[in-house]
């Protein structure tokens, strides 16, 4: 599969980031993955869902990632997590992320909350530039993966960045089991 995507070094496109995105595009300092490395491409809005997005730009789902906001409530007080796993997966929120977040109950967070928390467009939740006392838990596969794609903070862009780059966020915690593979049934 040939991807159709024209990118560039996200430091010189901040434009097509959400703010929080760029000020941690800004401020990047992962040992081993200078900034430039970090790249961006412009998208259609409409296509920003990972399968529409794979389809319509030609990438594949193993090197897509998903960025979800879990929400862990224990005793009236309501714990957030990031998330992220391969698109081939989905993440284990009532096992693993429930636990680490030590809650009685985990879900997705309402999508109001999510992007309220994160200054973020729902569909382009993205792990750079999440609220500092966020975990974010990331897949193993997701760091193995060379490039991969995640979302810019905004619908109309995606980021490509080496997959390592993720475990070297402020708070990443590579959590094996995280992603869970996708019934076919």
């Amino acid at each position: 599969m040939t991807s159709t995507l024209q990118t560039t070094p996200a430091p010189d496109r901040l434009d097509l980031l959400a703010d929080p995105v760029a000020a941690a595009v800004r401020d990047w300092a992962v040992p081993g993955v200078p900034a430039g490395e970090l790249l961006v491409a412009e998208i259609d809005p409409d296509m920003a869902d990972t399968a529409e997005f794979c389809a319509r730009y030609g990438m594949s789902l193993d090197t897509s990632a998903n960025c979800v906001v879990v929400a862990g409530k224990r005793g009236g007080e309501i714990r957030y997590a990031a998330c992220v796993v391969l698109a081939t997966t989905r993440a284990d929120v009532n096992g693993l992320v429930r636990r680490r977040l030590e809650a009685r109950k985990a879900s997705f967070a309402p999508m109001s909350d999510a992007v309220s928390a994160t200054g973020m467009e729902y569909g382009g939740i993205t792990p750079l530039g999440l609220p500092p006392e966020w975990p974010v838990l990331v897949d193993p596969a997701v760091v193995g993966t060379q490039q991969v794609v995640i979302g810019s903070g905004l619908r109309r862009s995606k980021l490509l960045v080496p997959g390592k780059a993720l475990a070297g966020l402020p708070n990443a915690e590579v959590t094996e089991g995280l992603g869970v593979p996708v019934s076919t049934d």
